[in-house]
């Protein structure tokens, strides 16, 4: 790859990957455990003016999962509702940030009395359907017609926020999962280049341990995060992608020997000791500090975490790798993608056409002030830059040379099943962090759960 010009904007390999698949996968950026509710005000920018501004007093209620301050997203959502409020000063946008788990509880509380934020985040496909279907979202056809907005994004991205031809949301990113590692640690365990095999994995696992270096950061208090490493075993472990699609489609059961090698697997990493002590009760924003903090080797997540690592303190000592090989099986260049979470408007919002101006503002500008701040590796609009020139670090660079390899690959479990069979699987894997089961006994009870939730 020619470091001297690579342009960031998701490959057409990926959106092709991402439009064989059965259905989208939403994604965090930068988790934390605090809720805080603010008013944004301030910086100048004439280009923020979409319609002239009135003196009508407006104010937007933005739910967002942008919590920690160290990161570029949390900067790039404050400076564009500041930007915002200084075109337009009748409009206040209160920001409600949380980390993703609090936000998807709290959405569905406010779903119960149809009392959702002006401004929310959402995830594609299967757990943004329940909210469609009850009429809680506003479409935003009209919107994306406007400026040009919709061309922005890559082409297929926004099907998976559509529901009979009207789109209800409009994503943040486009990323596939990689495994993050810290080049320093590795060089003290005496590891001389990253695994390729889940064989090799496991060896550098001991080697990590052995130097008192937690192999693995996760927070698996929040249940994603062991089922997203769980879905690239089975990508492997199956040969390929369409697992899941085959259960759906009545081909396959969960009881499938590629389904049972993967439990295999996966509990073989938590008998090596790969994750850090107490992983269930700690968060995913907190999980992933330990690999930020430089106190973890290896770091299995979506590329939207690669502009919050250059923004930490092991800056310049990370690379990015495919997860390996599972007994011969699987190939490197097929991912776990993972289409972006994304902002939707509530359909009974008061201010509905403000609230779609400022909407309008904020995704239009977004792919330039997420490239400004150095965090445009994942987007799922295009952008058209040079990472180098631009002071982009190796490990973006990387990371988006790593885009230009995709093949293809599957997309999460809880976006792709229903949400019952969902939370089944996703307390399932997170009890593998605390007790050996029996793998076929695990495979059984996904497909009861699945059996009696078709």
């Amino acid at each position: 790859m020619d470091k001297k010009r690579v342009k960031q904007s998701v490959t057409l390999a990926l959106s092709a990957a991402m439009a064989l698949s059965l259905a989208a996968c939403g994604n965090s950026n930068n988790n934390a455990n605090t809720s805080t509710n603010e008013a944004t005000k301030a910086p100048d920018n004439a280009a923020a003016a979409t319609t002239a501004p009135s003196d009508k007093k407006v104010t937007i209620t933005f739910q967002n999962i942008y919590p920690d301050p160290a990161t570029p997203a949390y900067k790039m959502i404050h400076e564009l509702s500041d930007e915002y409020h200084k075109a337009h000063p009748n409009v206040t946008i209160e920001l409600d940030t949380l980390n993703t788990d609090q936000q998807k509880v709290k959405l569905k509380t406010q779903a119960a009395s149809k009392e959702i934020p002006d401004i929310t985040i959402v995830n594609p496909a299967a757990q943004m359907k329940p909210f469609v279907d009850a009429g809680l979202f506003s479409p935003l056809n009209d919107m994306l017609d406007q400026n040009g907005l919709k061309d922005t994004y890559q082409a297929g991205l926004l099907d998976y926020y559509s529901f009979d031809n009207n789109v209800y949301a409009l994503p943040d990113g486009n990323n596939i999962e990689v495994v993050y590692y810290n080049k320093d640690l590795f060089a003290q365990a005496g590891i001389a280049a990253p695994p390729t095999t889940f064989d090799e994995l496991l060896q550098d696992v001991k080697l990590l341990k052995d130097k008192g270096i937690t192999p693995l950061a996760i927070g698996e208090k929040d249940s994603w995060t062991g089922s997203f490493l769980f879905m690239n075993i089975l990508l492997r472990t199956n040969g390929g992608p369409g697992f899941l699609k085959d259960v759906v489609d009545g081909k396959k059961t969960f009881e499938d020997p590629a389904f049972v090698e993967a439990v295999d697997a996966f509990q073989k990493l938590v008998a090596a000791g790969a994750f850090p002590d107490g992983a269930t009760s700690i968060d995913a924003n907190a999980g992933g500090n330990i690999f930020k903090s430089g106190k973890a080797a290896m770091w299995v997540i979506g590329t939207w975490e690669t502009g919050a690592i250059d923004a930490s303190s092991v800056a310049g000592k990370v690379g990015a790798f495919q997860f390996p090989t599972v007994d011969g099986k699987g190939d490197p260049n097929e991912f776990m993608l993972a289409p972006g979470s994304a902002f939707a408007v509530s359909a009974n919002s008061e201010h509905l056409q403000e609230t779609k101006d400022f909407l309008n503002f904020f995704a239009s500008s977004y792919p330039k002030k997420q490239f400004e701040l150095k965090n445009a590796v994942g987007l799922g609009q295009k952008v058209d830059g040079d990472l180098k020139a631009a002071g982009y670090s190796d490990l973006a660079i990387t990371v988006a040379g790593l885009f230009n390899q995709v093949k293809g690959g599957d997309l999460s479990f809880d976006n792709t099943m229903n949400p019952a069979t969902s939370q089944v699987h996703l307390s399932s894997i997170q009890n593998l962090f605390v007790q050996k089961v029996d793998s076929a006994s695990v495979a059984k009870e996904h497909q009861t759960a699945f059996e009696a939730n078709k």
